[in-house]
């Protein structure tokens, strides 16, 4: 009887303890799921931003011509039989280049002068004629009518030999443009023209160039032109940012191209080694002044949508620090870093790993990059 009794009293007991331990269990579980629930701050390499003398510069495509280059066109009409010369060839004064068909000024030539053969024989019977007649007068078998009238066949005979002499020299000289041959010392540019091809005396055969400094082209819009003046730095760049030449501007149209709305400028370029080449496109970076400018490496830029943005690392009401994601404005690249227009200023602790696996918020700790 009294074992069940304390039977009774222990499971009573049991009843009232067991759901105290349930709540403390809970309680337990709760904290942990709180604690693990709450995002732990992540470790990521940062760099601070800071500012560099940058140029203020804008980059355009830009035509280089020769200072020194002569077109070569025929002087004559007709059919090119032959060409001397190949593209990029040195040649001479003098040299020739192109020979075009003769053959029919040679017709001429040889014509004219048959008929200077004949006025000379004509001028040998007028001068015996004349004296002739004069010994006739002299004796008085004939009037002075009939030698005045040998005196003017005389005259006439040698005026129109003299007039033959003329076209004949005339003929000669235009034969000998049939040869077209190098106006000056220099390099031979791009020949159009073919073996066979009808050439005008408005037909560009080549071009003649003389190695030097050349010319940039440069077309900058009429929204930049108040900026221009007279010495604006100017570098010619290849396609990575490499520079080729520095020069200076030293001519600015004072009219604008109606259809382009375009102002010219032009920078002579030194071109000593020929690595450069009449009629070559290349970029023209005008240098419009220099300031300060925060830049930051570029692998801690991304691009999404055309946008580019970095996150920046920043301090929160608790002490620690949060990211947040910057849209950007980036200029042009100096080095391995981006120079940047807006969004970033110096002392910004920019993130540069492990950006995708990053949101806006986020906690982390920066740690500096020692790169």
């Amino acid at each position: 009887m009294r074992a069940t009794i304390v039977s009774r009293i222990f499971a009573r007991a049991s009843f009232l303890i067991l759901p105290g331990a349930l709540m403390f269990t809970t309680a337990c579980g709760n904290d942990k799921a709180a604690k693990a629930a709450a995002p732990q701050a992540m470790p990521v390499k940062v760099e601070t931003a800071k500012a560099q003398k940058v140029d203020d510069s804008t980059d355009y495509v830009a035509t280089l011509k020769s200072r020194d280059s002569a077109v070569v066109m025929p002087q004559v009409e007709g059919i090119i039989t032959e060409i001397f010369v190949h593209s990029g060839e040195h040649v001479g004064p003098g040299a020739p280049m192109m020979q075009i068909d003769p053959e029919k000024q040679q017709a001429t030539v040889k014509s004219q002068q048959d008929a200077r053969s004949a006025q000379l024989a004509q001028l040998t019977w007028a001068k015996q004629n004349y004296e002739r007649v004069s010994g006739l007068a002299n004796a008085g078998v004939v009037s002075k009518q009939d030698l005045d009238q040998a005196r003017a066949t005389l005259d006439a005979a040698e005026a129109q030999l003299h007039s033959l002499d003329a076209q004949v020299n005339e003929q000669q000289v235009q034969l000998h443009y049939f040869k077209v041959v190098a106006p000056r010392a220099g390099v031979v540019g791009d020949v159009p023209v073919r073996v066979g091809d009808r050439v005008l005396t408005t037909t560009p055969l080549t071009t003649v160039d003389r190695p030097g400094s050349l010319e940039a082209y440069i077309y900058v819009p009429i929204e930049k032109s108040t900026q221009l003046k007279m010495n604006l730095p100017v570098q010619i760049v290849d396609e990575s940012g490499n520079l080729l030449a520095a020069s200076r501007v030293t001519f600015i149209s004072p009219q604008v191209d109606n259809s382009t709305q375009t102002v010219l400028v032009k920078a002579l370029i030194p071109n000593s080694n020929d690595s450069l080449r009449t009629a070559q496109f290349i970029r023209a970076r005008v240098v419009w002044g220099s300031q300060e400018k925060p830049v930051v490496p570029v692998v801690a830029v991304s691009r999404i949508g055309g946008i580019y943005f970095a996150f920046v690392a920043e301090s929160d009401q608790k002490g620690g620090y949060v990211v947040h994601q910057k849209p950007l404005q980036i200029g042009q690249i100096v080095g391995n870093d981006y120079v940047v227009l807006d969004g970033v200023k110096p002392g910004d602790k920019v993130v540069v790993s492990g950006t995708q696996f990053l949101i806006d918020g986020v906690p982390v700790v920066p740690q500096e990059s020692t790169s």
